[in-house]
């Protein structure tokens, strides 16, 4: 159980939203160590884009805006801060002239974190940093990935350079750290370099859901063929935000039309109660292209539906 005086966040009901030095969702500031079982995380990286920077920016926005998430969940009723241990770890290290340091500075804190049984979420960041932590997390076992997304990210190479954002499912599957028959990717739409961009998925075995082939299908049809190819085992989620639609979430590098609603997202996420979940990452939040704020918020809304399911997994365990 949580220690209340040690990691309770700061009460909205008791002190003004407003007050206090952001973290994420007010939890309090914590190194990394084994009496905390959640740690929410930020990872300010952005050297692995190819078109608008600014993502190194989505952690501060992210505590900035989670000042408005409260302690109980509306539907579920997990209060995730009183069956678990969550703190805010701080931000990964990063060398910001360097991209290739900036990657195993990543990996070893992430590595520390899983050495002290720690299960991260992490607020990007570009959408490079995911392999970078499934590089630590999955070193003993593969994981299955639920990833959400406007790309496949399963280029060989993007302007000669074999790790950066839309590379990383594929150097996981080449690494043996994702078990590709587990993968399941939703939203992907836009266009595309070439033709076969994302036949590397189909040929590994993902299960591949186009945003056409989601609206076709429906979300509980949707919901459901995730449950089936996920299976049992770990689990990993992996968030850009581009996978949703820009009128929602515009603070993104690569934005593009059509995509899945906030409330889409939310409700596929409220279905993993139950599974093993080893990590989560958000990607891709640029606030210095949302003036509003929007972005941010919800952002900070999708966090706390993976804590809670996180939580409600680690606190049935014990």
């Amino acid at each position: 159980m949580s220690n209340a005086s040690k990691f309770q966040p700061v009460d909205p009901a008791v002190t003004p939203r407003f007050a206090g030095v952001a973290t994420f969702m007010r939890t309090r500031p914590h190194e990394i160590a084994e009496e905390v079982d959640i740690g929410l995380v930020g990872v300010p990286f952005d050297l692995g884009l190819n078109y608008r920077t600014g993502a190194r920016h989505g952690p501060a926005g992210v505590r900035e805006a989670s000042r408005i998430i409260s302690r109980v969940h509306p539907v579920s009723g997990i209060r995730p801060f009183e069956i678990c241990n969550v703190a805010d770890l701080g931000d990964a290290p990063v060398n910001p002239m360097s991209k290739d340091k900036s990657i195993d500075m990543i990996q070893a804190f992430f590595a520390e974190m899983k050495a002290a049984a720690i299960t991260p979420i992490a607020i990007g960041g570009d959408h490079t940093i995911p392999l970078p932590i499934i590089r630590a997390l999955a070193a003993e076992e593969k994981v299955g990935i639920l990833h959400f997304d406007a790309h496949a990210d399963t280029l060989d190479t993007l302007c000669d350079d074999k790790i950066n954002h839309a590379t990383f499912m594929r150097r996981g599957v080449e690494e043996g750290l994702i078990d590709a028959e587990r993968v399941v990717q939703v939203g992907l739409r836009g266009s595309r370099f070439s033709a076969d961009d994302i036949q590397y998925g189909y040929d590994v075995g993902f299960e591949i859901i186009t945003m056409d082939e989601y609206e076709d299908l429906g979300r509980a049809a949707v919901i459901e063929r995730i449950g089936q190819v996920l299976g049992e085992g770990p689990v990993y989620i992996s968030l850009d935000i581009d996978g949703l639609d820009p009128a929602y979430l515009p603070g993104t590098g690569v934005p593009e039309i059509g995509g899945l609603l906030p409330r889409d997202v939310q409700v596929i996420l409220r279905s993993l109660r139950g599974r093993q979940i080893v990590g989560a990452d958000i990607s891709e939040v640029s606030p210095c292209y949302d003036p509003t704020g929007i972005t941010c918020i919800t952002v900070a809304n999708l966090m706390f539906e993976m804590l809670c399911v996180i939580a409600d997994h680690i606190a049935s365990r014990r």
